[in-house]
């Protein structure tokens, strides 16, 4: 049966979906503008921008925000954010969306941070809801309201403006669920990777921090500058077992380049995410080309210093910036030992951090002096290949992930306008609808 097509200012539509307010059928919320003098050092998580990743996932632990409980019960408990509220960056990065689930309360808003979920008696599915704010749909009219240059943001007065398509319940229904099975499989397959890089560093403090390696038993323990270590195995520092260490290079951006320059932003838990790096047209020295097998380390700021994270895929004409340290293996045998070395040391590094109040440098020479133990060449080379295969099965995880994403975010609008039906579909969905 030919299904209609609708015409409207917002966009084309197919089928029984239909246009409406989108505060009408939802309850939103901004947090309070918060000030420094507020934040302490426990008591009430506060969420932010920098807490939504752009891929979907609410990560708690990259920011340390907190007011006192007292405050928070005597001014702001009307902001508590709750078990399935939908969260979407209104500030800086605008449009990221994640949902919030027990795991991660209590919680409660901040001024950065718009929550949603469907208002109580309104016939409106909060997976559909959710898939809504995180197509194109939502994010260009988003876009289109978003005021401020350096800083774009919108608010509550721009959501009154805005529409969404809305189909009958139960292919809301459907279309919440057949998004929602792909992010189950992205999330599964994230928890596999970080099982994966949990066994390789397990594995390197059970051999190398606790030298439980294969043998030990039959090796004695000597002294050295470091300690006991066992015999055999010397205690020296970075620099002797590195090619290179060095910032890179004060960029120009353009966007026309296809160069690309590393910063600090795509440098968080021990991921190096390239969508975050920025074109630029400077002139690089070729040994501040990224390599593979090179350590890239945040050298500069406050809550970044010293993050770590290992080139582990080859790479052109890319390089970092001033902000970041490259640190080289001197042998190619030895880039998954220092890969997972230098993770062990992240603490080690930030706590290195030298300069004015506000800002913090790592300067290379002070992490060529870092001290390491190392074992013999057999010993890192074992471990070595038991590593690179839970490090390949990481990257087949990831790969596998960027697939689903990108079939997600292919179907996610065509699902939401209606342009692919199924409501004829018999697809067996949980009811999710707000109370």
């Amino acid at each position: 049966m030919e299904r209609k097509v609708t015409e409207t200012t917002f966009g084309t539509v197919f089928g029984a979906t239909r246009i409406v307010p989108l505060t009408d059928h939802v309850f939103f919320q901004e947090g309070p503008g918060l000030r420094k003098w507020q934040w302490t050092d426990s008591g009430m998580k506060v969420i932010n921008g920098r807490n939504v990743l752009l891929g979907g996932m609410i990560d708690l632990a990259n920011t340390a925000r907190y007011i006192s409980l007292d405050e928070f019960e005597s001014r702001y408990s009307h902001f508590a954010v709750e078990d399935g509220d939908i969260v979407v960056t209104s500030s800086g990065t605008i449009g990221k969306v994640g949902r919030i689930n027990r795991r991660h309360l209590p919680l409660m808003m901040n001024t950065s941070v718009i929550r949603f979920h469907p208002l109580r008696g309104a016939e409106l599915d909060a997976g559909f809801l959710f898939s809504f704010l995180r197509s194109s749909l939502f994010q260009q009219q988003a876009m289109s309201f978003a005021i401020g240059a350096a800083q774009p943001n919108f608010g509550p007065a721009h959501l009154k403006q805005m529409k969404m398509p809305l189909p009958p319940l139960p292919t809301q229904r459907k279309i919440g669920g057949i998004l929602s099975a792909y992010d189950d499989l992205i999330e599964n397959n994230l928890r596999r990777i970080k099982i994966l890089e949990e066994m390789a560093q397990n594995l390197y403090r059970e051999w190398f921090v606790k030298f439980r390696f294969p043998g030990h038993e039959k090796v004695k323990m000597v002294d050295s500058s470091l300690g006991r270590i066992p015999e055999g195995w010397e205690a020296t520092r970075l620099d002797a077992v590195t090619s290179y260490i060095n910032r890179g290079v004060i960029p120009k951006y353009d966007d026309s380049s296809p160069s690309l320059v590393i910063n600090q932003r795509c440098i968080r838990g021990h991921k190096l995410n390239l969508g975050l790096a920025r074109h630029h047209r400077s002139r690089v020295m070729d040994e501040k080309y990224v390599q593979f097998g090179d350590v890239l380390i945040n050298s500069t700021g406050v809550g970044t210093l010293g993050r770590v994270t290992q080139v582990y895929e080859k790479m052109r004409d890319t390089t970092v910036d001033t902000h970041v340290s490259i640190v080289r293996p001197a042998c190619s045998d030895d880039i998954d030992f220092l890969g997972v070395a230098l993770v062990e040391l992240e603490p080690h590094f930030e706590s290195l951090g030298a300069g004015a109040t506000g800002q913090t440098e790592l300067r290379r020479d002070r992490i060529g002096e870092t001290d390491i133990v190392l074992p013999p060449p057999k010993l890192r080379r074992i471990f070595s290949g038991q590593v690179v295969s839970m490090r390949q099965m990481g990257l087949n995880q990831s790969a596998r992930n960027t697939v689903l994403r990108r079939t997600r975010d292919l179907l996610l609008p065509r699902l939401i306008s209606g342009e692919v039906d199924v409501s004829e579909l018999d697809i067996a969905v949980p009811e999710e609808v707000g109370a």
